[in-house]
């Protein structure tokens, strides 16, 4: 950093539910950069209500009249709402942080009643989401402002020091794999795809896949000058817990209206190397983070989540009730793997860091723009190729 900011950076949420209050948290620890929190515009007024008044800042009316007290906007609202709060935000000269996944395909209102995303045909979907993408794309570049990426798998610090051994040890990456699963998204919005943009695949596979598509951009810079980016997938998904006997023992989630619940997808470079995905919403005992990278000349497995920072034994569930321990674990007893600061371990506080230094000092950010395209565009296509049965689906370049 070449010093502090000469002015605040103006923050405005679009959107004020789960992950804004995270992004709140975080923009409290921002160093080096002077961050002020203006307001919250939230389409369910008692939502912005409620974000702005524990928060002391304004609620606004309406997206146009946040824009005007803004100098960055925070896109925190579901996956179908993302593209047009990124595309007007841009339009009005502001910069924007995004929350994952970048955007997804809803369907036309004369439609969304009766759609259901797991019969609906995946060419179309595809093709409607390149066309977002490249929407998205031309209004950020137009106006020339700084997007970030919330990857927060990227942020990591495993996945940071994995970067520094990949640039600094001259890595060639053969081969990846990576994986988030759990006992079923927290969100009840993500039942639907006309909300959510689709199912594990889009929800909790967009984590690892995007740390895999970020480590192949750091080994491109460092060894070519350039990012290695995907050119082909092939994918499966499948609804596990909608199969007819399935047995619900009470601990998984498994109300999905037309979602998957699983999902495997096969990348490939176009330096013919490879890396897979594994996600999922049938796994207990907290959230499964991890990617494992296999190198010419090293191997990482970047564990994170559970990790032994902290282990605690409780005979009593109750006497941890008021006590964050670990997102999406089932019990409160026996022996835990405890969270000391999920904000830090989970990359969150560092992408706001990223995003507020990228803004003051003229830089681009760690996860930007192309990462979130890239992504967006290998997990549409691997929905068309599980359609397919697994069939191999090129990439259509953006």
């Amino acid at each position: 950093m070449a010093g502090r900011s000469k002015k605040s950076i103006r923050v405005g949420y679009l959107g004020g539910g789960f992950i804004a209050a995270i992004h709140h948290e975080c923009i409290q620890r921002v160093y080096g950069v002077d961050v002020e929190e203006v307001g919250v515009f939230d389409l369910n007024r008692e939502h912005g209500e409620a974000f702005a008044k524990a928060r002391g800042i304004t609620q606004f009316t309406s997206l146009k009249a946040l824009l005007a007290e803004t100098d960055v906007v925070d896109v925190c609202t579901p996956p179908y709402a993302h593209a047009q709060g990124i595309i007007d935000s841009a339009n009005a000269g502001k910069h924007v942080m995004c929350e994952k996944p970048l955007t997804g395909y809803a369907p036309d209102a004369e439609h969304a009643a009766d759609f259901k995303g797991n019969l609906a045909s995946k060419e179309p979907m595809l093709q409607s989401v390149l066309a977002s993408l490249a929407q998205i794309n031309e209004a950020v570049s137009r106006n020339g402002v700084k997007f970030t990426y919330f990857e927060n798998f990227v942020y990591t610090p495993q996945v940071q020091k994995e970067a520094e051994i990949v640039r600094k040890s001259n890595s060639q990456i053969l081969r990846m794999i990576g994986d988030e699963s759990h006992r079923g998204n927290l969100a009840t919005y993500s039942s639907w795809w006309k909300f959510a943009g689709g199912g594990s695949l889009i929800s909790t596979g967009s984590h690892p896949l995007g740390a895999i598509l970020y480590l192949k951009r750091v080994e491109g810079e460092a060894s070519y000058g350039k990012p290695i980016r995907p050119v082909a997938v092939s994918a499966r998904v499948h609804g596990l817990t909608g199969i007819p006997g399935y047995r619900d023992a009470g601990f998984i989630r498994c109300n999905y209206y037309d979602v998957e619940d699983y999902a495997w997808v096969h990348v490939v470079f176009e330096d013919g190397t490879v890396g897979d995905v594994v996600t999922g919403a049938t796994v207990l005992g907290g959230i499964h983070d991890y990617v494992d990278v296999f190198a010419n000349n090293h191997s990482t497995r970047c564990i994170i989540n559970p990790v032994s920072l902290v282990d605690s034994y409780n005979p009593k569930g109750s006497q941890f009730q008021d006590i964050n321990i670990n997102t999406q674990i089932t019990t409160q007893e026996g022996w835990l793997h405890v969270a000391p600061d999920e904000n830090w371990m989970f990359g969150y506080q560092a992408e706001m860091q990223d995003a507020m230094e990228a803004i003051a000092f003229d830089r681009q950010p760690i996860s930007g723009l192309q990462l979130s395209l890239d992504t967006l565009n290998v997990i549409y296509s691997a929905y068309l190729s599980a359609e397919r049965l697994g069939q191999e689906v090129v990439l259509q370049r953006l």
